[in-house]
Protein backbone atom coordinates (compact mmCIF):
# COMPACT_ATOMS: atom_id res chain seq x y z
CA UNK A 1 0.00 0.00 0.00
CA UNK A 2 1.47 3.32 -1.21
CA UNK A 3 1.28 5.68 2.09
CA UNK A 4 3.14 9.21 1.91
CA UNK A 5 4.34 9.00 5.06
CA UNK A 6 5.66 5.88 4.78
CA UNK A 7 7.76 6.91 1.32
CA UNK A 8 8.99 10.00 3.29
CA UNK A 9 10.65 7.95 6.41
CA UNK A 10 12.32 5.92 3.60
CA UNK A 11 13.78 7.90 1.69
CA UNK A 12 17.57 9.31 1.90
CA UNK A 13 18.64 12.42 0.60
CA UNK A 14 22.01 12.61 -1.41
CA UNK A 15 21.53 15.97 -3.37
CA UNK A 16 20.92 19.88 -1.97
CA UNK A 17 17.21 20.84 -2.60
CA UNK A 18 15.20 18.51 -4.36
CA UNK A 19 17.65 17.66 -6.68
CA UNK A 20 17.35 14.02 -5.72
CA UNK A 21 14.01 13.76 -6.75
CA UNK A 22 12.94 11.89 -10.34
CA UNK A 23 10.80 13.95 -12.78
CA UNK A 24 8.78 13.20 -15.55
CA UNK A 25 8.51 15.28 -18.65
CA UNK A 26 5.33 16.55 -20.15
CA UNK A 27 6.76 14.14 -23.33
CA UNK A 28 7.05 11.00 -21.30
CA UNK A 29 3.79 11.47 -19.46
CA UNK A 30 1.72 11.65 -22.71
CA UNK A 31 3.80 8.77 -23.96
CA UNK A 32 3.01 6.95 -20.47
CA UNK A 33 -0.69 7.45 -20.75
CA UNK A 34 -1.39 7.84 -24.22
CA UNK A 35 -4.22 5.28 -24.41
CA UNK A 36 -7.09 4.17 -21.79
CA UNK A 37 -5.23 0.62 -21.73
CA UNK A 38 -2.26 1.89 -20.33
CA UNK A 39 -4.13 4.17 -17.91
CA UNK A 40 -6.27 1.59 -16.47
CA UNK A 41 -2.77 -0.62 -16.10
CA UNK A 42 -0.95 1.95 -14.06
CA UNK A 43 -4.24 3.27 -11.75
CA UNK A 44 -4.81 -0.65 -10.84
CA UNK A 45 -1.15 -1.31 -10.21
CA UNK A 46 -0.79 1.69 -8.07
CA UNK A 47 -4.25 1.44 -6.50
CA UNK A 48 -3.24 -2.08 -5.10
CA UNK A 49 0.27 -2.53 -5.21
CA UNK A 50 -0.07 -5.99 -3.50
CA UNK A 51 -3.13 -7.26 -5.84
CA UNK A 52 -6.11 -6.41 -6.43
CA UNK A 53 -9.00 -6.21 -3.59
CA UNK A 54 -12.17 -5.11 -3.10
CA UNK A 55 -12.76 -1.46 -3.57
CA UNK A 56 -15.99 -2.18 -0.85
CA UNK A 57 -14.67 -4.73 1.60
CA UNK A 58 -11.09 -5.49 0.82
CA UNK A 59 -11.32 -9.14 0.23
CA UNK A 60 -9.17 -10.38 -2.34
CA UNK A 61 -11.44 -13.15 -3.54
CA UNK A 62 -11.85 -11.10 -6.97
CA UNK A 63 -13.54 -12.33 -10.56
CA UNK A 64 -12.63 -10.26 -13.82
CA UNK A 65 -15.44 -9.52 -14.96
CA UNK A 66 -16.82 -8.45 -18.69
CA UNK A 67 -17.85 -5.17 -18.56
CA UNK A 68 -17.38 -2.17 -19.82
CA UNK A 69 -17.52 0.28 -16.93
CA UNK A 70 -16.60 -2.12 -13.87
CA UNK A 71 -14.62 -5.00 -14.44
CA UNK A 72 -14.45 -6.58 -11.30
CA UNK A 73 -16.91 -8.31 -9.22
CA UNK A 74 -15.92 -9.47 -5.21
CA UNK A 75 -17.30 -12.67 -4.59
CA UNK A 76 -17.71 -11.74 -0.49
CA UNK A 77 -20.06 -9.08 -0.54
CA UNK A 78 -20.88 -9.12 -4.21
CA UNK A 79 -20.88 -6.20 -5.44
CA UNK A 80 -18.88 -5.15 -8.64
CA UNK A 81 -16.13 -2.51 -8.83
CA UNK A 82 -13.73 -0.80 -10.35
CA UNK A 83 -10.70 1.07 -10.17
CA UNK A 84 -12.86 4.38 -10.01
CA UNK A 85 -14.94 3.27 -7.33
CA UNK A 86 -15.29 4.23 -3.76
CA UNK A 87 -12.29 7.50 -4.57
CA UNK A 88 -12.29 10.87 -5.63
CA UNK A 89 -12.86 9.68 -8.91
CA UNK A 90 -16.32 7.23 -7.83
CA UNK A 91 -18.87 8.24 -10.68
CA UNK A 92 -16.75 9.92 -13.13
CA UNK A 93 -16.94 9.54 -16.57
CA UNK A 94 -13.43 10.95 -17.80
CA UNK A 95 -11.03 8.96 -18.84
CA UNK A 96 -8.27 7.76 -16.67
CA UNK A 97 -5.87 8.79 -19.14
CA UNK A 98 -6.75 12.09 -18.73
CA UNK A 99 -7.25 11.78 -14.81
CA UNK A 100 -4.05 10.78 -15.05
CA UNK A 101 -2.71 13.95 -16.75
CA UNK A 102 -4.48 16.30 -14.05
CA UNK A 103 -2.95 14.24 -11.16
CA UNK A 104 0.62 15.11 -13.03
CA UNK A 105 -0.52 18.58 -13.58
CA UNK A 106 -1.38 19.39 -9.90
CA UNK A 107 1.62 17.56 -8.57
CA UNK A 108 4.09 19.43 -10.70
CA UNK A 109 2.34 23.21 -10.81
CA UNK A 110 3.45 24.47 -7.43
CA UNK A 111 1.10 27.35 -7.62
CA UNK A 112 -1.64 25.50 -9.03
CA UNK A 113 -4.09 25.07 -12.08
CA UNK A 114 -7.05 26.79 -12.24
CA UNK A 115 -10.38 24.74 -14.22
CA UNK A 116 -10.09 26.98 -17.18
CA UNK A 117 -6.67 25.72 -17.78
CA UNK A 118 -7.45 22.41 -17.45
CA UNK A 119 -10.35 22.26 -19.62
CA UNK A 120 -7.89 23.38 -21.97
CA UNK A 121 -5.43 21.21 -21.52
CA UNK A 122 -7.72 17.68 -21.19
CA UNK A 123 -10.50 18.60 -23.63
CA UNK A 124 -13.22 18.91 -21.07
CA UNK A 125 -16.27 20.88 -20.51
CA UNK A 126 -14.91 24.01 -17.40
CA UNK A 127 -17.74 22.36 -14.89
CA UNK A 128 -16.05 19.03 -15.54
CA UNK A 129 -13.02 20.62 -14.89
CA UNK A 130 -13.97 22.51 -11.71
CA UNK A 131 -14.99 19.24 -10.03
CA UNK A 132 -12.22 17.59 -11.22
CA UNK A 133 -9.82 20.08 -9.51
CA UNK A 134 -12.08 20.30 -6.11
CA UNK A 135 -11.28 16.18 -6.37
CA UNK A 136 -8.21 16.67 -6.52
CA UNK A 137 -7.76 18.48 -3.61
CA UNK A 138 -9.66 16.61 -1.57
CA UNK A 139 -7.13 13.56 -1.95
CA UNK A 140 -4.23 15.82 -1.34
CA UNK A 141 -2.53 14.43 2.31
CA UNK A 142 -4.36 16.25 5.13
CA UNK A 143 -3.66 13.21 8.06
CA UNK A 144 -4.08 14.32 11.47
CA UNK A 145 -0.94 13.96 13.86
CA UNK A 146 1.04 15.65 16.50
CA UNK A 147 3.98 17.70 15.24
CA UNK A 148 7.71 16.94 17.85
CA UNK A 149 8.21 20.72 16.57
CA UNK A 150 10.11 23.28 17.08
CA UNK A 151 6.90 24.23 15.15
CA UNK A 152 5.88 27.55 13.46
CA UNK A 153 2.41 29.23 14.03
CA UNK A 154 1.12 31.48 11.76
CA UNK A 155 -2.53 32.96 10.54
CA UNK A 156 -2.77 35.16 7.81
CA UNK A 157 -6.04 36.32 6.38
CA UNK A 158 -7.07 35.03 2.67
CA UNK A 159 -8.82 36.89 0.24
CA UNK A 160 -9.55 39.84 -1.92
CA UNK A 161 -9.16 44.25 -1.09
CA UNK A 162 -11.90 45.54 0.05
CA UNK A 163 -10.96 48.26 -2.50
CA UNK A 164 -11.12 46.37 -5.41
CA UNK A 165 -14.46 45.03 -5.09
CA UNK A 166 -17.71 45.79 -6.73
CA UNK A 167 -19.78 48.27 -4.76
CA UNK A 168 -22.40 45.91 -3.61
CA UNK A 169 -19.72 43.26 -2.55
CA UNK A 170 -18.01 45.82 -0.03
CA UNK A 171 -19.21 45.17 3.38
CA UNK A 172 -17.98 48.90 3.96
CA UNK A 173 -16.53 48.04 8.04
CA UNK A 174 -12.97 49.04 7.71
CA UNK A 175 -9.43 47.87 6.19
CA UNK A 176 -7.40 44.98 7.02
CA UNK A 177 -8.74 41.47 7.46
CA UNK A 178 -12.24 43.02 6.55
CA UNK A 179 -14.44 40.51 4.05
CA UNK A 180 -11.27 38.25 4.66
CA UNK A 181 -10.86 34.96 5.59
CA UNK A 182 -8.28 33.48 8.13
CA UNK A 183 -6.18 30.66 8.07
CA UNK A 184 -3.46 28.50 10.23
CA UNK A 185 -0.66 27.06 9.30
CA UNK A 186 1.46 25.00 11.54
CA UNK A 187 5.18 24.00 10.39
CA UNK A 188 7.25 21.13 11.84
CA UNK A 189 11.15 22.24 11.43
CA UNK A 190 12.54 18.79 12.11
CA UNK A 191 10.35 17.20 9.11
CA UNK A 192 9.33 20.08 6.87
CA UNK A 193 5.71 18.95 6.90
CA UNK A 194 2.96 21.68 7.33
CA UNK A 195 -0.54 21.67 8.27
CA UNK A 196 -3.48 23.77 7.47
CA UNK A 197 -7.24 24.67 8.01
CA UNK A 198 -9.20 27.87 7.88
CA UNK A 199 -10.82 29.06 11.06
CA UNK A 200 -13.78 31.64 11.90
CA UNK A 201 -12.13 33.21 14.39
CA UNK A 202 -8.46 33.75 15.49
CA UNK A 203 -9.16 34.70 19.16
CA UNK A 204 -7.37 32.76 21.45
CA UNK A 205 -9.45 29.68 22.37
CA UNK A 206 -9.50 28.71 18.55
CA UNK A 207 -5.46 28.82 18.09
CA UNK A 208 -4.75 27.61 21.14
CA UNK A 209 -7.06 23.99 20.67
CA UNK A 210 -5.57 24.01 17.38
CA UNK A 211 -1.78 24.08 18.81
CA UNK A 212 -2.57 22.00 21.04
CA UNK A 213 -4.37 19.05 18.72
CA UNK A 214 -1.34 19.39 16.65
CA UNK A 215 1.48 19.30 19.29
CA UNK A 216 2.94 17.68 22.20
CA UNK A 217 3.04 19.48 25.72
CA UNK A 218 6.96 19.95 25.06
CA UNK A 219 6.98 21.06 21.90
CA UNK A 220 8.65 24.41 21.04
CA UNK A 221 6.39 26.69 19.47
CA UNK A 222 6.85 30.04 17.57
CA UNK A 223 4.26 32.89 17.14
CA UNK A 224 4.50 36.35 16.28
CA UNK A 225 3.24 38.62 19.00
CA UNK A 226 -0.52 38.18 18.62
CA UNK A 227 -2.10 38.20 22.04
CA UNK A 228 -4.05 35.43 20.96
CA UNK A 229 -1.39 33.25 22.27
CA UNK A 230 -0.65 34.18 25.70
CA UNK A 231 -0.31 31.67 28.35
CA UNK A 232 -0.52 29.23 25.87
CA UNK A 233 0.76 26.20 27.61
CA UNK A 234 3.73 25.51 25.46
CA UNK A 235 7.77 26.09 25.50
CA UNK A 236 7.04 29.36 23.71
CA UNK A 237 9.20 31.65 21.54
CA UNK A 238 7.94 35.74 19.68
CA UNK A 239 9.10 37.38 17.47
CA UNK A 240 7.66 40.98 17.24
CA UNK A 241 6.78 41.71 13.99
CA UNK A 242 4.68 44.95 14.85
CA UNK A 243 8.36 47.05 15.45
CA UNK A 244 10.20 45.10 12.30
CA UNK A 245 11.88 42.15 14.38
CA UNK A 246 11.22 38.93 11.91
CA UNK A 247 14.00 36.82 12.86
CA UNK A 248 15.72 36.48 16.79
CA UNK A 249 18.17 33.94 16.84
CA UNK A 250 15.86 30.38 16.10
CA UNK A 251 12.92 32.29 16.78
CA UNK A 252 10.79 33.27 13.63
CA UNK A 253 7.96 32.19 11.73
CA UNK A 254 9.73 32.88 8.02
CA UNK A 255 8.69 28.97 6.92
CA UNK A 256 4.95 30.06 7.37
CA UNK A 257 5.69 32.96 6.03
CA UNK A 258 6.82 31.35 2.86
CA UNK A 259 4.23 28.91 2.01
CA UNK A 260 1.80 31.92 2.86
CA UNK A 261 3.73 34.05 -0.12
CA UNK A 262 3.35 30.46 -2.28
CA UNK A 263 -0.39 30.70 -1.44
CA UNK A 264 -1.01 34.37 -2.29
CA UNK A 265 0.85 34.15 -5.53
CA UNK A 266 -1.89 31.61 -6.13
CA UNK A 267 -4.65 33.99 -5.70
CA UNK A 268 -3.29 36.63 -7.47
CA UNK A 269 -1.86 34.88 -10.23
CA UNK A 270 -4.03 31.62 -10.85
CA UNK A 271 -7.15 31.05 -9.21
CA UNK A 272 -8.16 35.01 -8.60
CA UNK A 273 -10.76 34.26 -5.86
CA UNK A 274 -11.22 31.39 -3.25
CA UNK A 275 -14.54 31.37 -2.22
CA UNK A 276 -14.81 31.02 1.72
CA UNK A 277 -16.98 27.75 0.83
CA UNK A 278 -13.44 26.17 -0.62
CA UNK A 279 -10.71 27.76 1.02
CA UNK A 280 -10.14 24.73 2.82
CA UNK A 281 -9.45 22.06 -0.24
CA UNK A 282 -7.30 24.90 -1.48
CA UNK A 283 -5.42 25.43 1.46
CA UNK A 284 -5.15 21.62 1.96
CA UNK A 285 -4.22 21.87 -2.05
CA UNK A 286 -1.20 23.87 -0.87
CA UNK A 287 -0.16 21.97 2.40
CA UNK A 288 -0.49 18.42 0.67
CA UNK A 289 1.62 19.72 -2.14
CA UNK A 290 4.39 21.34 -0.04
CA UNK A 291 4.68 17.87 2.14
CA UNK A 292 4.91 15.62 -1.00
CA UNK A 293 7.74 17.76 -2.63
CA UNK A 294 10.46 15.28 -1.67
CA UNK A 295 9.07 12.87 -3.78
CA UNK A 296 9.34 11.64 -7.21
CA UNK A 297 6.41 13.10 -9.47
CA UNK A 298 5.08 9.72 -10.27
CA UNK A 299 5.44 8.94 -6.34
CA UNK A 300 3.28 12.18 -6.28
CA UNK A 301 0.93 10.99 -8.50
CA UNK A 302 0.61 7.95 -6.95
CA UNK A 303 -0.17 9.35 -3.44
CA UNK A 304 -2.49 11.69 -4.72
CA UNK A 305 -4.52 8.37 -6.00
CA UNK A 306 -4.17 6.49 -2.65
CA UNK A 307 -5.15 10.29 -0.61
CA UNK A 308 -8.11 9.72 -2.45
CA UNK A 309 -9.40 6.46 -1.38
CA UNK A 310 -12.60 6.09 0.60
CA UNK A 311 -12.98 9.62 -0.54
CA UNK A 312 -15.93 10.81 -3.07
CA UNK A 313 -17.09 14.18 -3.57
CA UNK A 314 -20.43 14.48 -5.30
CA UNK A 315 -20.92 17.61 -7.18
CA UNK A 316 -24.47 18.10 -5.05
CA UNK A 317 -22.33 17.97 -2.02
CA UNK A 318 -19.56 20.03 -3.89
CA UNK A 319 -21.74 22.71 -4.32
CA UNK A 320 -23.76 22.73 -1.51
CA UNK A 321 -27.12 24.09 -0.72
CA UNK A 322 -28.58 26.56 -3.37
CA UNK A 323 -27.96 29.47 -0.35
CA UNK A 324 -24.07 29.02 -0.57
CA UNK A 325 -24.34 29.20 -4.43
CA UNK A 326 -22.67 32.09 -6.23
CA UNK A 327 -25.62 32.81 -8.84
CA UNK A 328 -28.54 32.76 -5.82
CA UNK A 329 -25.89 35.50 -4.80
CA UNK A 330 -25.81 37.45 -7.84
CA UNK A 331 -29.77 37.13 -8.64
CA UNK A 332 -29.92 39.08 -5.10
CA UNK A 333 -28.17 42.11 -6.76
CA UNK A 334 -30.72 44.21 -8.46
CA UNK A 335 -28.40 46.96 -10.45
CA UNK A 336 -31.60 48.85 -11.26
CA UNK A 337 -32.75 49.48 -7.66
Amino acid sequence: MWSLRGILEGMTKDAPGQAHRKGLSLIQVTRKFSTEGKATQWFISRRWPDGIRCAWCVSDAISPRKHRSMAFHCRTCRKDFSVKTNSILHGSKIPLSKWAIAFYLYSTNLKGVSSMKLHRDLDITQKSAWHMAHRIREAFDNELFKFDGPVEVDEPYIGGKEGNKHEWKKQNAGRGPVGKAAVVGIKDRETNRIAVMPVDSTDAATLQDLVHERTNPDTLVFTDEARAYDGLGRPHGRVKHSVKEFVNGMIHTNGMESHWAMLKRAYVGVYHHMSRKHLGRYSNEFAGRHNARQLDTEAQMSALLQGGIGKRLPLAELIGPKSTRQPAMLNAWNPWE
